[in-house]
Formats: structure tokens, sequence, C-alpha cells
């Protein structure tokens, strides 16, 4: 079998064959294989013999490929070019004892910098109804976790707690269909956000957003090819086509070796289907919770115009019942000056 244009540029990929021969060799492997929907089959095949890219955007891909204990430049030049300023990753966080669920997001990765700033990077798969709204409650998890750790240590010290110890918290959000208000800015795939007053007065309030629209950034890079840095990160993040793979590869060699990595993680077969069948589960979880949020914002929806429309309805009836009285009380005039 002719080998297709990923194969011939990352010999260590297999072919769809050979995939297929150890998936049935291997009952385990094929019981496994056999749980998958026929089209989460052929995606699983498509992106382990190079058909298609290998989707960055599992968290599981994503955390194995940006673990800075692996290589902590990865995640520290990626967060310098969105946040615009140098950070230095120093360790990444347990997300154990965190207020927000993780209802839809498909990667959450919190980071410590240099600094002693919080980052967390999220990405999730559909855009929420409020994202400004859940984005300004995630910050708040994160800033609160922060105070409680900067308390303890204080306590731990025999100190007072001092507020101007903690650091900014940036929230990053990345969408891999963003919301209806990010499509009104077709030309702009990063949004940052801070807290400004209306006299020009500064003080250090410290929660930071940036929200990145994925599927924008995609027609963006599609249209005009990839212009920098932060560009070719998010199209490593977000595009499978095997002809962007090969044009990042090509064009930034530290690509390259990550697509390397991932290829190689690709040839352990059963850990890779266990760990893409475990996102497909949290995956359809999300997506019937997603599906399920917007029935019921639906359903508040057409309940608040039915209460409006009675409420006009009432309205209405009041003022007709209103009006026959005042047609009574007329032909009641009436039939006293026929009288007279």
């Amino acid at each position: 079998m002719q080998k297709n244009n990923l194969q011939q540029y990352f010999p260590m990929i297999r072919t769809r064959n050979e995939l297929l021969r150890e998936i049935g060799t291997n009952p385990s492997l094929k019981t496994l294989f056999s749980t998958l929907k026929p089209e989460r089959q052929q995606e699983f095949l498509n992106f382990c013999s190079g058909v298609r890219g290998v989707r960055l955007l599992y968290d599981s891909f994503f955390k194995a490929v940006m673990d800075p204990d692996r290589d902590p430049s990865r995640l520290s030049d990626f967060l310098s070019l969105l946040l615009q300023q140098e950070v230095t990753v120093v360790s990444v966080l347990s997300n154990e004892g965190q207020i927000m669920p993780d209802t839809l997001v498909v990667m959450d990765l919190i980071v410590r910098l240099e600094d002693g700033s919080i980052t967390t990077v999220e990405v999730q798969r559909y855009g929420y109804a409020f994202p400004g709204q859940r984005a300004a409650c995630y910050s708040a998890d994160m800033l609160l976790r922060q105070y409680k750790q900067k308390r303890d240590q204080a306590s731990a010290n025999g100190t007072r707690m001092n507020y101007r110890n903690l650091r900014p918290v940036y929230t990053i959000v990345l969408y891999e269909f963003s919301p209806a208000e990010f499509h009104a800015y077709p030309g702009d795939y990063v949004h940052r956000f801070h807290q400004v007053s209306n006299t020009g007065l500064e003080m250090d309030l410290l929660e930071e957003y940036v929200f990145v629209p994925l599927d924008i950034l995609k027609e963006i890079v599609q249209n005009n090819g990839i212009r920098n840095q932060l560009e070719a990160w998010l199209a490593f993040f977000c595009m499978d086509e095997p002809e962007w793979v090969l044009k990042l590869s090509e064009g930034y060699p530290r690509f390259r070796k990550m697509y390397e990595e991932i290829y190689e993680m690709c040839r352990n077969l059963e850990g890779v289907m266990q760990m893409y069948s475990k996102e497909l589960r949290e995956l359809d979880s999300n997506t019937v919770q997603y599906m399920i949020d917007q029935m019921q914002e639906d359903i508040n929806r057409k309940d608040a115009q039915l209460s409006q429309q009675y409420v006009q309805l009432s309205q209405k009836e009041n003022l007709i019942t209103e009006l026959q009285n005042q047609i009574q009380e007329m032909k009641k005039l009436l039939a006293g000056n026929t009288d007279l």
C-alpha cells in the first residue's frame, strides 16, 4: 500500500492495515474498538494512520505535548505570545479543590508562572450562552484559591496576610466552536479583557481574560496563511488537515518534533485507544449537558414570552371590559334622554 503524505514525513506512522491487524489479534483492543461508534472508529484509524492529523484539543494529547516536565519552554512560549509578556511556567497545579465544574470543558490546565501569577488554560468545545459570566466565576475561583494559599502560608509563618502579595489571575479560554457574539468580529481571533475605571484611575484588580475563537482563527489562516508565531501555535492546536501538519512541520521545526512525539504515542495503540475512549465519553456527556442547557434556555425564554403575552392579553381583556362598561353607561344615558 502506498504511503500517504504524513507517513512519508513521519515514518513511525503505521498503515491502516497494520492497525486493523493489531486490533484484530488483540482481544482487549478488539473489544474496546467495538465499543466505538463507526464514525469514531474511522476518526481513530485516520489520525493513527496519518490520513488526518491528531486533534490536539483532546485533553490527554494537549497535556502530554505541553507538559512542562517534558519541555518547559513550550507552554511558556505559547503563554508569552498570548499574554504579550515574557512568562516562565514553573509548575502545573492540581485541579483539586476547584469550585467551578468541568462541564463542557475539553481541556483544563492550571499553571503557576514565575512571578506567582496563576494562569488557567481552558478549551471548550462549544461556546456558552454567557461566556463572560462563566469566565468571571472561573477567575474568581482561581483568585480565591490563591488567597487561601497565601493566607495559609502567612498563618504558618506567624505573619499577617498581605493582600499585596496576591498576583494577577489570567483566565485563557480557547473556543473550538465560539459563541455567536465573537462572529461579529471575523477579523479578530484574540480578545483581551481587563477592568478599567471611568476616570482613568488605575488599580491592580488582578483579574485578566483572554478569549480565543479557534474557529475564526482557522478561517483567517486558511485565507491568509500563517503569519506569525502565535498563529502557528493556534493552528497547531486546532488544524488537523495533513497539508497544515506538513506546513507547520516544514515552516516551524519545533512543531515537527511535537508531531513526532504524538505519532510515537500512537504506536501504543491500546493506550491511545483507552485515552481516546475516555475523551469521547466525557465529550458525549458534555454534549448532552450542553443540549440540555440549551433546551432549558429555550424553555425559559419561551416561558418568559408567554408570560409577557399573558400579561398583554390580560391588559387587553381589562381594557375591553372597561370599554364595554363605558358602552353600557352610554346606553343608559341615551335611554334616559329618550324617555325625556
